[in-house]
């Protein structure tokens, strides 16, 4: 195997940066985004919040719903709390279907947390919006898929909306501009009996 010269490394750097540079020569469209995070693997909300983080430091206002998390006292919220002139964080779920119990519950509660959405959407003061585990409460019919995707769709075009949760329907795929997928590979919750952790999943 040949050795690579500083000079061979150089040219050959030289020349991927000419072939990224026109890549990024014609990327002159800005839009807000709606972004999806599905899957089954970690990381869906943790990456959302880490673009909540980003906007915030660039002095954008920020709205944060949580459909299923709110009955859970998580790391995220104090943080967020301490920038109450850049971040509306409203954890408004009471935990999963099967711990509530409650089926005309939850579907009052989703509802509850949707119009909070929907305002922060329609609220120009609001430069993205973040709807944590919203996929799961379409994924149990907690509110029409139709009525969510009308709104999704025709929010402001400088907006950036955030659909977290795993089984993202196909219909919200197709009307995103971006989907990531989170695979799992391994996970000590389920290989080790490791139980759900402060600062790793809440």
């Amino acid at each position: 195997m040949a050795v690579r010269t500083d000079e061979d490394h150089n040219a050959k750097m030289a020349k991927l940066k000419a072939a990224h540079d026109r890549i990024v020569e014609g990327k002159t469209l800005e839009k807000g985004l709606l972004i999806v995070h599905t899957g089954k693997g970690k990381g869906k909300t943790s990456a959302a919040l880490g673009m909540v983080l980003r906007a915030i430091g660039h002095g954008m206002r920020v709205g944060v719903v949580q459909f299923v998390k709110g009955a859970w006292e998580t790391g995220e919220k104090p943080v967020f709390d301490r920038f109450p002139d850049l971040v509306e964080f409203k954890p408004m779920g009471e935990g999963f279907t099967w711990d509530t119990q409650d089926r005309a519950r939850d579907i009052e509660v989703a509802r509850e947390g949707w119009e909070e959405v929907k305002r922060m959407i329609a609220d120009p003061a609001y430069k993205m919006v973040l709807a944590d585990e919203l996929n799961i409460v379409l994924r149990y019919d907690y509110l029409p898929l139709d009525e969510v995707l009308e709104v999704l769709a025709n929010k402001p075009a400088d907006k950036h909306v955030i659909v977290t949760g795993r089984n993202a329907p196909q219909a919200l795929i197709d009307i995103a501009d971006l989907v990531t997928e989170m695979t799992l590979v391994k996970h000590p919750f389920r290989e080790q009996g490791v139980k759900a952790q402060a600062g790793i999943e809440y």
